[in-house]
């Protein structure tokens, strides 16, 4: 199984990227504008599931698997490949916080795919918390 793991530092609040991040029905607005379009929260019983439509095209369907306020650490698999486990955490850092997202995926030729795609993911939180950091 490969494994993909991306880290960036962002220069604003941890609490407030936290905040962003766990709120898995508004990755479009309040998390990642630009690499993720729309984010609806799909009715049914269990785990949430979130469908989730990236600006490349691509529509997923993500159960939501944990989020731990006390970690700041959410975790999500998306339904429609063999495998997906996916990771990202906020840490402390000094001058704003460490972003770490790691996804466990099969078949291994997903990490063409999913890790460039990760890696723009982030540079775009970046780009959005820096902005919304430096408004208020």
């Amino acid at each position: 199984m490969a494994s993909i793991h991306h880290e960036i530092f962002i220069a604003a609040d941890p609490g407030t990227i936290w905040d962003a991040a766990r709120d898995v029905g508004h990755l479009h607005d309040r998390l990642v504008p630009g690499f993720v379009t729309a984010t609806e929260m799909l009715e049914g019983d269990g785990a949430p599931v979130r469908r989730v439509a990236f600006a490349n095209g691509m529509i997923v369907d993500e159960t939501i698997v944990s989020i731990d306020d006390a970690r700041r650490r959410l975790v999500w698999a998306i339904k429609a490949v063999e495998h997906h486990n996916g990771m990202l955490t906020i840490a402390d850092a000094p001058g704003g916080a460490r972003v770490t997202w790691t996804a466990d995926v099969l078949p291994d030729a997903l990490v063409a795919q999913f890790g460039p795609a990760m890696e723009q993911g982030l540079a775009l939180m970046k780009v959005h918390l820096e902005r919304v950091g430096s408004a208020s």
